[in-house]
């Protein structure tokens, strides 16, 4: 994930609002106790998809990667006045955790926390979303997408997470493993869309920023 020189970034850091104490809280026991914390959002790309939260003001808002609830806590942030978050995860071991967070951060109210299969749960949504986060299990990334597209307001924003994979997407595509390939294929697919106006911004290990177009 290290494309920025580390002293900028720390500058960067340096300048940026800092976490509140729930999400540095959460942020350090992430790292201490549990496994792959670089799947983390972290400090800088939470205050981002907080003021991505923030400008948008969604009414609605799925993630997709519950993770820790990190980056579910810092999207939360933007929601208007009885919105509602619903994020997904597979990973029941987790779940003591993240509630536990989500108390803490006294957002409880406003998250719908569904542990289960996302590829199942998406289908049987009801709402309309403002604002989609994808940040979970690379290879169906491109499903993810198509499961979602429809169920996205027009105007509407997809932000997908993790789209440089620490700069294997650059390997010679004989060389790639099947991550780094439905990654590369996500980002053609988003790239060839006309549907949406697309952005790859190269923050931390990349962020695809998608808006759907108000097409008749």
């Amino acid at each position: 994930m290290e494309f920025i020189n580390p002293t900028i970034e720390q500058y960067a850091l340096n300048h940026t609002q800092p976490e509140n104490d729930t999400l540095f809280q959460l942020n350090r026991e992430t790292n201490l106790k549990v496994m792959m914390p670089r799947m983390l959002s972290g400090h800088l790309q939470g205050r981002i998809l907080s003021m991505f939260s923030n400008m948008i003001k969604p009414k609605y808002i799925l993630e997709i990667g519950t993770f820790t609830g990190y980056s579910a806590i810092c999207l939360s942030e933007g929601l208007i006045q009885g919105g509602k978050l619903i994020t997904i995860d597979i990973n029941v071991e987790l779940e003591k955790m993240v509630r536990n967070y989500f108390s803490k951060a006294e957002v409880t109210k406003k998250i719908d926390y569904r542990i289960g299969n996302a590829l199942t749960i998406i289908p049987d949504l009801k709402e309309k979303f403002d604002l989609v986060f994808i940040d979970a299990d690379k290879e169906n990334y491109s499903t993810y997408y198509d499961l979602v597209f429809d169920k996205v307001n027009n105007g509407g924003f997809i932000i997908a997470d993790n789209v440089l994979w620490s700069g294997k997407v650059l390997m010679d595509k004989d060389k790639m493993d099947k991550d780094t390939k439905a990654i590369c294929d996500f980002n053609d697919k988003v790239h060839k869309d006309d549907r949406v106006e697309h952005l790859l911004l190269p923050v931390r290990d990349g962020l695809m920023i998608m808006r759907k177009q108000n097409k008749n």
